[in-house]
């Protein structure tokens, strides 16, 4: 004889719902119950390009967002071009950043680190409020895109402008 605990061993969750009462009504999320906003495609140039400022990078950058996702996420990131020589200023944040190098030869340095040269396909991160800088080589441009998290609305603390003698090394 077949007993309803041997079918649940062998036919494991399928034995379940053979089990059930016919009449039983399938159990479905109610439209209050399903989270908003759903799944969003962004289209590859819907997104306008900004020039990076001058308060908080040296030379010629581009930025071209990514994402922002909405709360109750924090995530945001951007691709960003540097131009040969082009830089950020230091800066940190609070909840820490990951850099993707996508294109180019760069640069990255922490806080009292060395120069660290960076490549198509490396990935950086940095933690949270640690004090660094990233840009394109001296000679060749870099593109790298910036993920970071909100903490209180805010991704990033901007500070002084890397001098040309930091940035030489």
């Amino acid at each position: 004889m077949i007993t309803r605990r041997r079918m649940l061993d062998t036919c494991g969750n399928f034995a379940v719902l053979a089990l059930a009462p016919a009449n039983a009504k399938a159990q479905t999320p109610s439209s209050s119950d399903r989270r908003s906003p759903v799944m969003e495609i962004r289209r590859n140039g819907s997104q306008a390009s900004t020039k990076g400022s001058e308060d908080y990078f040296t030379g010629t950058v581009r930025i071209d967002p990514l994402f922002e996702a909405p709360d109750p996420a924090r995530a945001r990131g951007a691709s960003v071009t540097f131009e040969p020589g082009a830089r950020t200023a230091w800066h940190a944040h609070p909840l820490g950043q990951t850099l993707i190098v996508t294109a180019g030869f760069g640069r990255v340095q922490r806080w009292g680190g060395p120069i660290e040269e960076i490549r198509p396909g490396d990935v950086v991160w940095f933690p949270p409020g640690e004090r660094h800088w990233h840009g394109a080589s001296p000679a060749t441009a870099m593109t790298h895109i910036a993920i970071q998290e909100a903490l209180g609305g805010k991704v990033v603390d901007w500070m002084e402008h890397v001098s040309d003698e930091q940035y030489r090394g």
